[in-house]
């Protein structure tokens, strides 16, 4: 099981640690089951098979993100969480990769799961 997070400001960070360690499972536990997931502007999925192959295309990369928290802001419950990100190396084809985005997620606690997304939007921005 892992552990909970439990301070908004370490979601994205938590997000990056596991995407780094390439765990996939921890990646799902930090997301809501009806999470919104928008892997690529204007493109959401749902569902937890929709969500996690689009989380297997990101690691397929299998290059390291990095990630800065900008700000969060919570009410009882409800956060949102702005970060920017970058994926930037060389693929498994050879071809060199350059990804970047600000995400700006939404974010709901409970005493249970701790914080996790309900809106994982990494193109927020966009």
């Amino acid at each position: 099981m892992t552990t909970p997070v439990t301070a908004l400001d370490q979601l994205n960070l938590a997000f990056a640690a596991r995407f780094n360690a390439r765990d996939l499972d921890g990646l799902m536990a930090l997301n809501r089951p009806d999470v919104v997931f928008v892997p690529a502007p204007g493109q959401p999925v749902t569902g937890e098979a929709g969500v996690r192959g689009a989380l297997e295309q990101f690691l397929g990369l299998n290059l390291p993100i990095t990630m800065t928290v900008r700000q969060t802001f919570e009410s009882e419950g409800v956060g949102l969480a702005i970060a920017d990100w970058t994926i930037t190396g060389t693929g498994p084809d050879g071809s060199e990769i350059s990804l970047a985005g600000t995400t700006a997620d939404v974010a709901v606690y409970s005493e249970e799961h701790g914080w996790r997304y309900a809106v994982d939007n990494p193109f927020g921005t966009a």
